[in-house]
């Protein structure tokens, strides 16, 4: 019995002292890893080591985000005929005569602000701030919509050129809880976060500085409101003083400090401030990744950062060809903020543009325009719910894939890439293909309408090097039906289905046995005759 007691005693003591070096090793190597992850400094050489597009971005593809605040207000009883600038703010004090235009006549926002309001010098843009009612909010609502659409990552535009902050700032009194008596941002980060998609904000409001430059040219600003019009300054100025640069920056790091968002998104014109300042930005908040133990991700215009230190975006627009590095369009299926009468897209056209951004290793950024009370449009509500319903039997061929050899064929195509492209109207037919990978044995053909008669994927073509593996099956996702292919000279010819799973575009799935080589290497038998 006693030497029992003693075996089990022993066999515990083995165990528990197994137990304690596991636990050991298990901490020295998450502090190894720790010192590993060295924090980025304020300059671009160590800003280049970064991982500026982690898998999770990659993998992501469809996000969301919100033009919303006081100024959509501003469009209320607006003519639906005519065309308004969604930088009300600015164009609203554009007279054409102290504020100049290009054709010396006054601007519709100027037009329209003096009907609705008065005259700017009286009515300015506070006014427009001081009547923000977002009564009709709903985070859970919207995180519900914007999850059944098949986003990834969703968030508000957290501060527009109007200097507006889109959550409870303690950086300026200009924010939604002073007036509105909410904090989206609080609010959707919750909601967005229980539907496990990743949150993110954009801002606008490095371009402040010239948005309100017409506001003190056309005269009425009040000192007490230089917090809000940026300090008095000329039309021309391109040099943001130094107030404008604290109360930047404060703002944002703010909002990065609270509400820790996977992603930061910016428009244009900071690439005009100091590189310091867009040093100093991306440094502090890829050292907060670090510290959150998450992989962020900043998304720019232009020239503000170096390719390898963030993901460039392209507005309304795509590149022609795929591109090497990760890269984003934001867009907007009409005007971005409301309008009464607005006009959308069709889900058709959103799913081509999706399709044809990803197959050129790019992911979409969908601007939703909320009514002024902060309920979603029902159009806007039918083009995410009929987008989620094509990814929901397509998404396979979109999320998490990775562009193929090629990245399409067909008649249709951009003339060239860049920004605003979208203004050139295009339909893409049944002959327009785009293709994305899964693996090196799965990929896609996605057909961009309704496949009709045959369809032939060329550049498989026997005769073309381009596809170097046997096929083993092609499927229709969504579908049971077995599909009729052959492979030949004139390329993979695929008979059209008697049926299909989903309106808009359909995707082929491609399964290959594989490519593989002879080991030969040092085996002498390889060498000797």
């Amino acid at each position: 019995m006693k030497n029992n007691n003693s075996k089990i005693k022993s066999m515990q003591f083995s165990f528990l002292r197994k137990l304690v070096l596991m636990v050991l090793v298990i901490s020295v190597v998450g502090i190894s890893n720790t010192k590993a992850q060295e924090k980025f400094k304020e300059n671009w050489e160590s800003l280049s080591k970064v991982n500026e597009q982690p898998e999770w971005f990659r993998d992501a593809k469809f996000g969301i985000y919100t033009h919303w605040g006081p100024v959509s207000n501003a469009f209320v009883g607006a003519d639906p005929e005519k065309h308004y600038a969604g930088w009300h703010g600015m164009k609203m004090y554009e007279d054409g005569k102290k504020v100049p235009t290009k054709n010396g006549t006054p601007t519709s926002n100027f037009i329209h602000h003096k009907k609705k309001y008065g005259d700017p010098k009286r009515h300015g843009y506070t006014e427009i701030i001081e009547e923000f009612k977002p009564t009709g909010f709903n985070a859970k609502e919207w995180a519900d919509l914007f999850a059944e659409s098949g986003a990834k990552f969703a968030g508000p535009v957290a501060m527009h050129h109007d200097n507006f902050a889109m959550w409870d700032a303690k950086s300026t009194r200009w924010n939604s809880m002073n007036y509105g008596g909410i904090d989206p941002s609080a609010a959707l980060k919750k909601e967005i976060e229980a539907k496990g998609m990743k949150f993110m904000g954009s801002f606008h409001h490095a371009f402040t500085w010239k948005y309100y430059a017409p506001a003190h040219k056309y005269g009425g600003v009040k000192p007490k409101d230089y917090d809000l019009y940026t300090n008095p300054h000329s039309l021309d100025s391109d040099t943001p003083d130094a107030d404008f640069y604290d109360q930047w920056w404060a703002k944002l790091k703010e909002f990065i400090d609270v509400y820790q968002p996977d992603l930061i998104w910016f428009d244009w014109w900071l690439e005009n401030m100091t590189e310091q300042s867009r040093e100093k930005f991306l440094a502090y908040y890829y050292n907060k990744g670090i510290e959150w133990g998450k992989d962020v991700v900043v998304c720019y215009k232009e020239s503000t950062f170096p390719e390898n230190t963030a993901i460039k975006d392209y507005e309304r627009g795509r590149p022609n060809q795929p591109k090497n590095q990760v890269w984003l369009t934001d867009t907007s299926p009409g005007q971005w903020f409301y309008r009464p009468g607005a006009k959308f897209k069709t889900p058709n056209e959103l799913v081509d543009i999706l399709i044809d951004i990803v197959a050129k290793n790019g992911s979409m950024l969908l601007n939703v325009p909320p009514n002024p009370d902060g309920s979603i449009p029902d159009e806007m509500a039918h083009l995410l719910k009929e987008m989620g319903a094509w990814l929901n039997i397509n998404g396979e061929a979109i999320f998490k894939t990775r562009p193929w050899t090629v990245f399409g064929e067909g008649p249709t195509r951009l003339p060239e890439g860049g920004h605003k492209i979208e203004k050139l109207k295009i339909v893409y037919k049944n002959a327009d293909i785009r293709y994305t990978k899964k693996s090196d044995k799965v990929f896609y053909a996605i057909v961009m309408d309704k496949p009709e008669g045959e369809t032939i994927l060329k550049t498989l073509s026997t005769d073309i090097g381009v596809l170097n593996s046997k096929i083993v099956k092609i499927e229709l996702l969504g579908s049971n039906e077995e599909i009729s292919w052959v492979r030949d000279s004139r390329g993979v010819v695929i008979k059209a289905p008697k049926s299909v799973p989903s309106e808009y575009a359909h995707a082929y799935k491609i399964t290959l046995e594989g490519y593989t080589e002879n080991n030969i290497g040092g085996a002498v038998d390889t060498h000797v005759d």
